[in-house]
């Protein structure tokens, strides 16, 4: 009784979101050098040239409607709201924003805005009039944005855990854990399309009551799924902290989650919450406005520092996981 009593007492808490927090955004300010990653991103999807898809898409909904029917008074209504929507996505897409990928990636506020217009006028637009093309360039992007995101976790990772950055080991560790990275987007991908065939039954079903009904069902699959997603929220951070396998890294985070689930969805809505109250704050500026400048900076240091501070809570919640397990191995033998 007495062991049990005083492996009891040594127990150590769980690791501290504050500390995790305040850690991860004094190793942003120790190396504030990494932030400039992001803000040339960003910079470049403002500033820099666009690919443009407006030409294909309006050659696309101009043959649709030259179809048999659409002209009748009852769709007319119908097809010019779509319409409308199409030409607005036509004019603000820049298939660059692409290079913003997930799970891995750089963040970025210019890849979700997709602005039009900069201080210095409308910027170049490069049409692609072609669906192979196109299909072909969000390949390219996507995995370009992986392998820009891995490099940026592994420097980020390294100054949040050991203090400084190490460029020759994050050159030798970038190609094994692209490729670890890209094992993960294509399990992403196989989940989310399992989730999506049994949701759009669900949402198919709801709207049949209505639009509140139809609302509400939305709401409750949001949660749902997003329930579900929780446990692989950590799911890459084992590659970068660790340098571990994909599957490997996967279960780590689902036992992680588990086991520190209050705490852990505490973080998670943090992030969530100061992300998105800031990038509103960020976005007030119009497209033309240096004050964009601003917003760039500011969502580039919080967003690092934020993923800065998940791989200090990462390491910490995982050892302390490690040991609540042995210190339990350890008193199941001694009974």
């Amino acid at each position: 009784m007495g062991m049990k009593t005083a492996k009891n007492q040594v127990l150590p808490a769980p690791p501290s979101l504050t500390d995790s927090i305040r850690a991860g955004f004094d190793a942003v300010a120790g190396h504030v050098g990494l932030i400039a990653i992001p803000i040339v991103f960003d910079l470049f999807l403002w500033l820099g040239p666009h690919l443009s898809l407006e030409r294909l898409l309006k050659g696309f909904l101009e043959r649709v409607f030259s179809l048999q029917g659409m002209d009748a008074p009852e769709m007319t209504e119908v097809m010019d709201y779509a319409q409308g929507i199409w030409v607005i996505v036509a004019e603000r897409l820049n298939l660059f924003s692409f290079l913003r990928s997930y799970p891995v990636g750089v963040p970025s506020l210019m890849a979700a805005n997709q602005p039009v217009l900069t201080p210095l006028g409308a910027p170049d637009f490069w049409d692609v009039e072609s669906m192979v093309a196109v299909m072909g360039l969000i390949i390219l992007l996507t995995l370009a944005g992986l392998a820009i995101g891995s490099f940026f976790f592994i420097i980020v990772a390294q100054a949040s855990l050991y203090g400084e950055i190490r460029w020759r080991e994050a050159f030798n560790r970038w190609p094994g854990t692209l490729t670890q990275v890209l094992l993960l987007m294509l399990f992403w991908m196989l989940i989310i399309f399992a989730i999506s065939i049994p949701s759009s039954c669900f949402i198919t079903a709801f709207s049949l009551g209505g639009f509140a009904v139809g609302q509400i069902g939305i709401f409750i699959l949001g949660g749902l799924i997003l329930w579900l997603l929780f446990p692989l929220f950590f799911s890459g951070h084992g590659i970068f902290v660790y340098q571990i396998k994909m599957w490997e890294s996967v279960r780590k985070s689902i036992r992680l989650t588990r086991m520190t689930l209050p705490k852990t969805a505490l973080f998670f809505l943090i992030i969530l919450l100061v992300s998105e109250v800031l990038d509103i704050l960020w976005s007030t500026p119009k497209d033309d406005s240096w004050l964009i400048l601003v917003g760039i900076a500011g969502h580039a240091l919080v967003t690092t520092g934020m993923l800065a501070a998940s791989f200090v809570y990462y390491r910490d919640a995982d050892r302390w996981v490690d040991w609540v397990q042995r210190q339990a191995v350890l008193t199941s033998s001694t009974n």
